[in-house]
């Protein structure tokens, strides 16, 4: 690769150190002094203006593939990029610029000027790079402290028992599986026999394939059963003491020595864990597998395909395809990208669906009820939990619908998952103020979910009774937060 770069001072001196022997350097000097002891030093220099033809005729931009303009006046910059654009229209450009200037600056009076529309492929100011550099490297502290900070915690465990229970919530879902999954072999690295747990159900048929596909070992615990009382630490991920849990008692919370989650910080935490245990809870951030990936990056911990391959498709569906991503996302899916099974991931992703799914899709479809661009459907008695979730994203694909609520009884309580496309709406907030008074609920801008105990109910004669005022009851709570009249 044949490099030209113009101007031979600090600047030019030290780019053509970096690559000589690798590429093939030449340095156009319009000093003389400078131009003979760059030549004295072994490089390829032209003596002669780089902003005039004949410098770069000499040089042989004409075949360069690569030119660097080094020089921080802007005239000069203007003009050899119209020189250097006269004699090659295709060499990549690249300049640097000062502070105070743009490349649309440049290329804007270059227009004006010479009456030429013409291209500069890249463009570096020194001291935003040097902020960008800085940045890095504070992420790349911060970084290193939170996995340190962990493997801390982890080795203080250690000097008091080998065994650690990873708690996930009670219906989880692909991020909490690969994040719980890949604290699990953080853990074990450090000689930790860990058993992963959950307190509800895996009704998601895209769920289960993902937990056979990838084997995943984890165990469906009651509350206050032996399996969860007999480890003396408890480690939490995608989850929080006062969120979608039901395994844990309060007398279990002390024995909680590590949070790790990406959703915010939900009422009185600090009540309910030891002021030692390591927290990690960056609202941020839209996946926990982001979080851990960072982690396995950063301790440098070698990890399987099924594990890349997990903690990609919990960042996938917690990004909503990776439609929002924040930095942590992104540098973890870039760790990720070539260590990923994609035969099993397309697997994993189109599983086949079950018969109790279809027929709760069919009907939220069949009961559904329009309210101008909001659409509320109720699927009945069920034990399938997640198709609820899965009904309230497919409602959200129809015409003219920008909202959804998809609610179902299981068991003693009302679950709930809502959708939008609305930009105006943040669901987690609009469920909150619905039905925190009477349940739980949360989420974040584009999706939520809630639960309502049945006992505000306990007045209902039947099933149908029971049914009837749940839906009067959460259409009129959630158009009303809404600000949606009944119609």
């Amino acid at each position: 690769m044949r490099v030209l770069i113009l101007g031979g001072g600090a600047i030019g001196r030290s780019i053509a150190e970096a690559l000589k022997g690798e590429f093939e350097v030449t340095i156009i000097e319009r000093d003389e002094v400078r131009a003979s002891a760059l030549s004295e030093s072994g490089f390829n220099v032209v003596h002669g203006d780089f902003s005039y033809t004949a410098s770069l005729l000499k040089a042989g931009v004409e075949k360069a593939d690569l030119v660097i303009i080094t020089t921080m006046d802007t005239e000069t910059i203007k003009k050899s990029i119209y020189v250097i654009r006269s004699n090659n229209k295709e060499v990549p450009i690249l300049t640097l610029l000062p502070d105070d200037v743009t490349l649309d600056d440049i290329l804007s009076s270059i227009e004006s000027e010479f009456e030429a529309h013409l291209k500069v492929d890249y463009a570096i100011s020194p001291k935003k790079a040097l902020k960008d550099a800085v940045i890095r490297t504070v992420e790349m502290i911060g970084e290193k402290k939170n996995a340190n900070l962990l493997m801390k915690k982890l080795k203080e465990l250690k000097e008091e028992g080998d065994s650690l229970l990873i708690v996930m919530h009670d219906n989880p879902d692909p991020d909490s599986i690969a994040s719980a999954t890949a604290l699990s072999t953080i853990a074990r690295t450090m000689g930790f026999k860990t058993q992963i747990v959950y307190g509800g159900d895996i009704t998601h048929h895209e769920n289960r394939a993902f937990v056979n596909l990838l084997g995943a070992d984890m165990m469906r615990v009651s509350r206050g059963s032996y399996e969860l009382k007999k480890y003396p630490f408890l480690a939490m991920v995608d989850c929080q003491p006062n969120g979608n849990l039901t395994i844990l008692e309060k007398d279990d919370y002390a024995r909680i020595k590590i949070l790790i989650d990406h959703h915010q910080v939900l009422q009185h935490l600090q009540e309910f864990i030891p002021e030692d245990a390591f927290l990690d809870i960056r609202p941020e951030v839209n996946s926990s597998a982001a979080i851990l990936s960072e982690y396995l990056r950063t301790l440098n911990i070698s990890i399987s395909p099924e594990l890349a391959t997990a903690l990609f498709y919990g960042i996938y569906i917690d990004t909503k395809k990776f439609s929002k991503l924040s930095h942590v996302d992104l540098k973890a899916i870039e760790f990720l990208a070539g260590k990923v099974n994609y035969e099993l991931l397309d697997k994993i992703e189109h599983p086949d669906i079950s018969t109790e799914t279809a027929e709760i899709l069919a009907k939220a479809i069949i009961n559904r009820r329009i309210y101008k661009n909001v659409v509320i459907s109720n699927v009945g008695f069920i034990t399938n939990r997640d198709a609820i979730a899965e009904s309230a994203d497919f409602l959200l694909r129809l015409e003219g619908i920008t909202t959804v609520l998809v609610f179902g009884i299981v068991d003693d309580r009302i679950e709930i998952s809502a959708r939008t496309r609305d930009v105006r709406i943040n669901v987690g907030v609009v469920l909150r103020e619905a039905f925190g008074d009477i349940g739980t609920a949360g989420g974040h801008s584009q999706s939520g979910g809630a639960r309502v105990p049945l006992g505000i109910f306990k007045l209902a004669k039947d099933r149908n009774s029971l049914l009837r005022l749940a839906e009067e009851a959460i259409t009129e709570k959630f158009l009303e937060a809404l600000k949606v009249k009944e119609s």
